[in-house]
Formats: C-alpha cells, sequence, structure tokens
C-alpha cells in the first residue's frame, strides 16, 4: 500500500467526519408534498383505468393490451415512445394520459429525502457518506446512505423559488407552474446539501477528466491539442471524424451531436448497444448509422484503438510468462497468484488469479476472480477496452485524491465529492472559486504534462452546473 494511501483515507475520514449540512425543512416537505401528489396520481390513476392497482405492471399491461396497444415495457424509457407515438397517431385519450401519469409516478421517488431523513445528526448534517476505495476494480469512491454518486441533474433555470415553494407547502402552485412537480421534487434533491450559516458552497469539478487522462494515457496528440487549446471536445471529435471544421451553433453544427455521443461511447471499445445506452437514439440518430459512427470514431482515435490492443497484449503475456511489460505509461506485473496493472501513480490495480479462456466469441480472452452481479464473487472476463476503461478511471481517481489532499493542506473544508466534483464549505466571500480551480488543475509530479482543467461555482446550495 503506496503511502500516499494512508494519506488519502486519513483524509477521507475527516471529510465523513465533518460531514455536510442537510436542509431538513426542505426534506421534509419534499416527502410531504410526495405522499400528497402520490395519493392524488393513485386515485387519477384508479379513475382513468379501474383497476386493482394501477401501479401494477401486469395489470396495466393487459388494461393497455385490452385497448389495443401491445406493451413489450413499462420502463421509463419505453413509457415516453410510447407517449410519443400515441400523440402522433392521436390515439386513445385515456390512455396516453394513464401512459403520462405513469411516468410521473415512476419520478415520484423520494427515497433520497427519506435516507437523509434517517441518516441526519442532532446537529443538521449528515456524516459518512463515502467509502474509500469503495469502488472494487479502480479503487474510487463509493457513496454510502444517501448516495450522492446518482444524482438527478437539475434543468430548471428557477431552482430557489422551486425550493421555496415546496419549503412553504405551496403544493398545488408548484404544480401549476412546473406541471409536473414530482420531477421537480428530483431535481431538487441536490439542493438539499447546504452550507452551514455563515458559510457558501464552492463547488469545481474536472473538466471532462476521464477523456484527457484517456487521451495523455494513449497518447492521442490532436486530442491533447484540443484540449489546450481550450477547444470544445465534441466538435474537435466530430471535424477529425468527418473530415470538415465543426463549430457549435456554426458551420457543421449539427455534426456535434455524432461527435458528443460518440467520445462519450467509444473511448473503451464500445459498440453499437454503448451509443445507445449513452442516448444516442434520444439524441435523433438512427439505428442504421450507429456502426458508421463508431468506425469514423475509431479511425480519427487510431493511439486509442492501438492502446486498447496494446494492453490487452501486455496484460496476457504477462499472465502467461510471469515477466513484466510495460505500455507507454502503464505497466503489469505478475505475483501471488495476481496481474497487477501498475498506474502512472504507482498504486497498482489487482486482478485475481488471472487465466486465459475461450469467450463467447472462441477467442482466448482473460479472466480473473472478483464481484460479479448481485455482488456474488465469480469469474470475470476483461478485454482491452474495459482494462483501459479500469487504468483510465482510476488514474482519474488518483488525479482527484492528490487534488483533493492538496486542496485540504491549502486550508479549504471539503464537505463531499460527487465523482470528479468537489464540494467545499467556506466562510461567505472568503475564498474564489477561481482560486480552488486552479489548486485542482495543478498537474501531479507522475502526470506534469498531462492537460487539466477545472470548473466551478459558488453557490447557498449544492446543484448541477453543465
Amino acid at each position: 500500500m503506496p503511502d500516499q494511501e494512508w494519506d488519502y483515507y486519513h483524509m477521507d475520514q475527516r471529510i465523513n467526519d465533518r460531514g455536510v449540512q442537510i436542509d431538513t425543512e426542505l426534506v421534509e416537505m419534499a416527502i410531504a408534498c410526495d405522499l400528497i401528489l402520490s395519493d392524488e396520481m393513485g386515485k387519477r390513476a384508479y379513475e382513468l383505468t379501474g383497476l386493482e392497482n394501477p401501479n401494477s405492471v401486469s395489470q396495466l399491461k393487459n388494461w393497455l393490451e385490452g385497448r389495443g396497444i401491445p406493451v413489450e415495457s413499462l420502463g421509463k424509457k419505453d413509457v415516453a415512445a410510447m407517449i410519443t407515438d400515441l400523440d402522433k397517431n392521436g390515439c386513445d385519450q385515456e390512455a396516453l394520459d394513464m401512459l403520462k401519469l405513469r411516468l410521473q409516478m415512476a419520478k415520484s421517488s423520494v427515497k433520497k429525502y427519506q435516507a437523509a431523513q434517517r441518516c441526519v445528526c442532532e446537529d443538521g448534517r449528515a456524516r459518512g457518506l463515502f467509502q474509500f476505495n469503495g469502488a472494487a476494480k479502480t479503487n474510487r469512491w463509493a457513496g454510502r446512505l444517501i448516495q450522492l454518486q446518482n444524482l438527478v441533474r437539475n434543468e430548471i433555470s428557477t431552482l430557489d423559488e422551486a425550493r421555496e415553494l415546496v419549503k412553504m407547502g405551496e403544493f398545488e402552485l408548484l404544480e401549476s407552474i412546473y406541471g409536473n412537480a414530482p420531477d421537480i421534487l428530483s431535481q431538487l434533491i441536490r439542493t438539499m446539501l447546504v452550507p452551514k450559516e455563515g458559510y457558501e458552497f464552492i463547488v469545481a469539478d474536472f473538466s471532462a477528466i476521464e477523456a484527457r487522462v484517456l487521451a495523455w494515457l494513449a497518447g492521442e496528440q490532436w486530442r491533447l491539442d484540443a484540449f489546450r487549446n481550450g477547444e470544445d471536445i465534441y466538435c474537435a471529435s466530430a471535424s477529425q471524424m468527418f473530415g470538415v471544421p465543426v463549430v457549435k451553433h456554426g458551420v457543421n453544427g449539427e455534426l456535434r451531436q455524432k461527435g458528443k455521443v460518440a467520445e462519450l461511447a467509444c473511448g473503451y471499445q464500445g459498440g453499437s448497444g454503448a451509443l445507445i445506452s449513452m442516448g444516442a437514439l434520444e439524441m435523433g440518430l438512427k439505428e442504421g448509422e450507429l456502426p458508421d459512427i463508431i468506425e469514423q470514431w475509431r479511425n480519427a482515435s487510431p493511439h486509442i484503438v492501438q492502446f486498447w490492443w496494446d494492453v490487452e497484449k501486455a496484460a496476457t503475456e504477462t499472465v502467461k510468462t510471469h515477466e513484466e511489460h510495460v505500455v507507454g505509461k502503464v505497466g503489469f506485473q505478475f505475483y501471488g497468484n495476481t496481474l497487477w496493472m501498475v498506474l502512472p501513480s504507482g498504486r497498482k490495480l489487482a486482478y485475481l488469479k488471472p487465466r486465459l479462456q475461450p469467450n463467447r466469441f472462441g477467442r482466448m480472452s482473460l479472466t480473473f476472480e472478483g464481484m460479479g452481479a448481485n455482488n456474488n464473487w465469480a469469474r470475470q472476463e476483461s478485454y482491452g477496452g474495459r482494462m483501459v476503461e479500469n487504468c483510465t478511471q482510476a488514474t482519474a481517481r488518483d488525479i482527484l485524491a492528490e487534488a483533493m489532499r492538496r486542496l485540504e493542506q491549502a486550508g479549504f473544508e471539503i464537505v463531499g465529492h460527487v465523482h470528479d466534483e468537489v464540494i467545499i464549505e467556506a466562510p461567505v466571500g472568503r475564498y474564489k472559486v477561481d482560486e480552488v480551480c486552479r489548486l485542482m488543475a495543478e498537474n501531479p509530479l507522475w502526470c506534469p504534462d498531462c492537460p487539466l482543467d477545472a470548473a466551478g461555482y459558488e453557490a447557498p446550495s449544492y446543484y448541477f452546473k453543465d
């Protein structure tokens, strides 16, 4: 265990012990609002369908199919697609109303508010929200209790006004203004994190940290140049993919969307399924054009593609020969019946009891033992893209950990961190966000030429800022 990991662990304990203030008034009123809304929506659903339990998937499926509407799934995306189809075709209004209600009811979740209510301490602060090395493969932090790592994004510009309406109990007014109160409650979850009296939040995060680290590890020079020049990476990617200039809201601007979804999905050897899971179809792309987008992205990023193959080959050869292999800034070692990936920081990732076995495609692949589905111990398969993902995310974690330690040494009190974002509680007006961003973007000694950048904001509560 490297010495700095003990420093990071002690820092993590200080952050967990410090905790973060919870707006308990907002929490209590949001839960009350949800109860009222859920009751009203349940009554409306019963009036529309006459079903004993309108929340029952099987009962609602049968009801819809009885009205001539075929149903494969009642997942959120499927319901949204059915609403679009019914809107276009001008079909059964009652079915359309019920599906819209179903979508609202699916949004009506206050589990995080309830979790906050359960774990808040007598002084109004929630503690123990982060687990050090919680992610088994990369050792990134994991969220606990409230689980801050998967919060809903805010998309409305009037968050403060919506918060006040909820805290005042003006639930009918909230519904009349926004039209979808359950969705607003979900968007307000972030804002239940507040600074203590006389303090404010300074929130800062690394900009496109995984894309920057991946380009640095693979030596994809045009990407590194784009980041150093402050270019929009989605435009730069689309320009490289299609061989034409792409400007956001300008010349060839329609190609930026393809560059964006490719950037989100293709960096770790992802195929059409990865593009779809990243929202390619919702962005207006057609399933038939996804293979071409993948090919164009890979042609535009040859060093990253080669990095996948080189990493897989090095890992495989290390397992075969037990001799050390190095790929650029990443090394592989074998001892203790474990394959070790040596990160640029010097930290190591472990692949326990590695073996080479035929996969479902008939080619030999690397397998190892670890935590699989449902937290069961199982043999898992890996490949070049996945190992590059592990390496990239673990390196980004090391950059974040060092930045947090640097901030703490400078006197900043960290009360939370979400992925690549740090939440600092500071006296109002004492510090500026630029100071925090500058400290975050300092390069560790082991990655002096990785083009890091950070951005942030000062606020009276926590929210998402794109």
